[in-house]
């Protein structure tokens, strides 16, 4: 039967589910954001969103479960009354064991009650930041495509978690989704794949938020670093790339203390998991400034030349607005294409993903 819908095929699905609307883009006080993503064919593996707090949760709400749990922690269960969250559950528990005194349930009580103080507080720092996510799956099609879309629905699974237990993102949101994108041995052994077979799901991923006063916090698994073009010297600034932690992409490597490193192949075993001191920082210093985000469609990170032409075009363009910006920046690129199907390296063209982050040039409050 004819509704009047027109199907989407596969690649029309994952193309539309993997880039965002333009309604989405947070509103930051003096910040102003703009992405955009061309696949090399008719869908790709690059994957670009914005993370709108106020928009996609409601803050008010959750910040407000998180009070009447810290006052609810605290009393204890009626007599006869089944358990009402996971403190009594728990508190159940310990009355079970010999080793049980009366002072060990208020001292717990006490303390998850001021866990959900905690996650109030930080649920309230949520309406003045925007996340952004950036994924570069390995190759351009639909199993790229693919990959892409695990890893932003991993994403957001994880992070309803974390808003529930912590209020924000933390290190372990990163370590879950990088151990998402690792091969089991079991199945291996299963598909008799030998260790060496370089076939497999390889992802890029650089998560960061925004802050107001243009402070920018990120981690960075296997993606190329961000770029800084300051607007007083026209020119993109170097970065202490001491300070900024890159680890290798999605899936290839588990710390070496996990429970389950046995249970998934490691390239090598990283000596820890990711932790606070492994979230870079940046800070956009003055009006003007602007924070390049990217995937190696537009730049590699290494090549000087190719960085010659992007800082020419951020030169030109670097008062204009952040879409402006971006979009001058993708059509550089696209013009790149063509230079390499004139010489025969059409191999080298990949999908493409800008991400500008501009300082206002009005002062900040």
């Amino acid at each position: 039967m004819d509704t009047g819908h027109t199907e989407l095929s596969i690649g029309e699905y994952l193309r539309e589910r993997l880039m965002p609307v333009e309604g989405a883009i947070p509103r930051i006080p003096g910040i102003e954001m703009y992405g955009n993503s061309v696949p090399a064919g008719s869908v790709g593996g690059d994957l670009f969103e914005y993370i709108n707090f106020q928009q996609r949760y409601d803050l008010d709400a959750r910040t407000g479960q998180a009070l009447s749990l810290s006052r609810e922690f605290l009393d204890p269960l009626p007599p006869g009354l089944p358990p009402r969250n996971s403190v009594d559950d728990h508190v159940e528990w310990l009355k079970s064991r010999p080793d049980y005194r009366p002072e060990m349930e208020a001292a717990y009580r006490e303390a998850r009650s001021s866990e959900q103080v905690r996650v109030a507080e930080a649920l309230h720092e949520l309406y003045s930041t925007a996340g952004v996510l950036l994924v570069d799956a390995q190759g351009h099609g639909l199993i790229s495509a693919k990959i892409a879309s695990t890893v932003h629905d991993t994403f957001h699974a994880f992070m309803l978690s974390e808003l529930d237990h912590h209020g924000r993102t933390t290190p372990e949101l990163f370590e879950n989704i990088n151990l998402r994108l690792a091969h089991s041995v079991t199945a291996r052994n299963a598909l008799a794949i030998s260790e060496g077979d370089s076939a497999r799901e390889i992802a890029t991923m650089l998560y960061g938020e925004v802050h107001p006063y243009g402070y920018f916090r990120f981690v960075n698994f296997g993606h190329p670093p961000p770029l800084v073009f300051s607007a007083e010297s026209q020119k993109f600034v170097e970065l202490d790339k001491d300070r900024m932690v890159q680890f290798l992409p999605l899936g290839l490597q588990i710390p070496a203390n996990h429970p389950d490193r046995k249970r998934y192949f490691s390239m090598r075993f990283r000596p820890r998991p990711a932790n606070s001191s492994d979230v870079a920082e940046i800070t956009l210093i003055s009006p003007g400034d602007i924070l390049f985000l990217y995937t190696d469609g537009v730049y590699d990170g290494s090549n000087a030349e190719d960085r010659r032409r992007l800082e020419a075009v951020m030169r030109e363009r670097y008062e204009e607005s952040a879409k402006d910006i971006c979009n001058a920046l993708l059509e550089h690129a696209t013009q790149e294409d063509d230079r390499l199907r004139q010489i025969g390296e059409e191999e080298r063209i990949d999908d493409k993903t800008v991400f500008i982050i501009k300082r206002g040039n009005e002062p900040l409050l």
